[in-house]
């Protein structure tokens, strides 16, 4: 499991300490709530809080009780309940638990650990999302060759790679704020959710009191769709962070080498050839987010349960929750790490520019030559042909290839344009007039 990697904050909601101090608090308000419906008596209710109490205030010794009765009753809420009665030492034990079942106890548990780790995460993405946004100030117009199929496109800036990150992490807060309220839901609705032994308000009260709102129906347990959306959501989100580790690893490629990962002082990068810096960390985020992926495959697979309910689905959940919450923490610790710390080198891009020889002014051409009244099948033929030429140039080994000489020497072409009018069209400053623009509509 990935826990012992995450920070002491999320991996102190998935542990057994915490769950059964959320499973207290449940039974508690339970048997509160029914003090209320004058079920349970108040001097009863007073013994069962007293019990409870003294596991609050040892939570390990709780769960080690616990873990030893299950292993005779290999039931974990049953061992649960029966170490509860054990501290209560009195006939009002038989309240505790009354008219509860398991997954009233175990799915209102989810629904608080996975509220707790969406608002960590929360936290983490805006962290990350602070970061890439300095950096895109920092880099809002330092040039850079744009890239489609891997092959030079149009330039753009570096800045407005990291805008669009940084848009693209608006987005992952927007869907987890969302999940975080879909998942944000209770039940106390007994065996089968047909609230036959305890009445809805009882429900409601412990619901409102955790933070969470009542299931409107439920069979056993509160449907897996909810727990999908939550795991499928943390999947996309990472999905999100492998789209740039991806971008990032070809940036620093050694034929490319526009941006590197911090390479840390006494840092080791290869076993056996001592020059190499890696891109290791990106590579490690790629992994670890197709790990998000499969726990949301099995997340969904557990949408389908038999009936009210069976118990496929609980093996796997004690899984993947705790290892993709506190796997995206993590994830997100090292992206933060990796863009705090990221080196950019702006010579290496402006070199890696020169290399398509001016042929990124290639449209800006394109359409100028519509413009003057050429049909769109023509203009492409000339700055196709001057393209070409260009390429044919390069190859040849020589060293005056150069685009925009090829359209000046081609009267095709410079027919059409007034004398440094080509030159101001095949200029960095053209591609970059509207990128105040773009920074503006990402609000940045």
């Amino acid at each position: 499991m990935i826990q012992r990697y995450s920070r002491p904050a999320m991996r102190g909601i998935w542990t057994d300490e915490n769950k059964l101090k959320i499973w207290l608090q449940i039974e508690l308000l339970a048997s509160e709530a029914l003090v209320k419906e004058r079920v349970v008596p108040k001097a009863d209710f007073a013994r069962i809080k007293a019990g409870c109490d003294r596991w609050f205030a040892d939570l390990p010794g709780l769960v080690a009780r616990q873990k030893e009765l299950e292993k005779v009753l290999n039931h974990d809420v049953i061992g649960f309940t029966t170490a509860v009665a054990e501290k209560i030492q009195h006939q009002a034990s038989r309240w505790f638990h009354f008219g509860l079942t398991s997954s009233d106890v175990g799915d209102t548990c989810y629904a608080v650990q996975m509220t707790q780790s969406a608002d960590l995460l929360l936290g983490d993405l805006k962290v990350v999302r602070k970061s890439v946004a300095r950096q895109a100030r920092r880099f809002k117009f330092t040039p850079c060759i744009g890239r489609s199929h891997g092959i030079h496109a149009e330039p753009t800036t570096f800045g407005l790679k990291l805008a669009l990150m940084y848009d693209e992490f608006g987005r992952a807060i927007r869907r987890l704020e969302s999940a975080r309220e879909s998942a944000a839901v209770g039940k106390i609705s007994g065996a089968v959710g047909t609230s036959a032994h305890l009445s809805p308000r009882v429900e409601a009260y412990v619901c409102r009191k955790l933070g969470l709102r009542p299931a409107p129906i439920a069979t056993q347990v509160v449907q897996r769709d909810i727990h999908a959306e939550f795991q499928t959501t943390l999947a996309l989100i990472g999905a999100s962070i492998e789209r740039w580790a991806v971008e990032f690893r070809h940036l620093q490629r050694t034929e490319v080498l526009e941006a590197e990962e911090p390479f840390t002082p006494g840092q080791k990068g290869s076993s056996a050839m001592p020059h190499k810096r890696n891109p290791i960390t990106w590579e490690r985020l790629t992994g670890l987010a197709r790990v998000l992926r499969g726990n949301a495959l099995a997340a969904l697979e557990n949408v389908a349960l038999w009936h009210e309910r069976d118990i496929s689905h609980s093996s796997v959940e004690r899984i993947i929750f705790p290892d993709s919450c506190t796997l995206l923490d993590y994830m997100f610790s090292l992206l933060t790490r990796l863009m705090d710390g990221l080196a950019v080198y702006p010579e290496n891009m402006k070199r890696n520019l020169g290399l398509s020889l001016g042929m990124w002014n290639s449209q800006t051409v394109l359409l100028a030559l519509i413009r003057k009244g050429l049909t769109r099948e023509e203009a492409y033929k000339l700055v196709q042909d001057a393209a070409m030429s260009t390429w044919a140039v390069k190859h040849a080994g020589r060293d005056d290839a150069d685009f925009l000489g090829q359209l000046q020497a081609d009267s095709r072409v410079a027919r059409h344009f007034k004398p440094g009018e080509l030159e101001k069209l095949c200029s960095l400053e053209f591609h970059f007039k509207e990128v105040n623009s773009r920074f503006q509509a990402v609000g940045l």
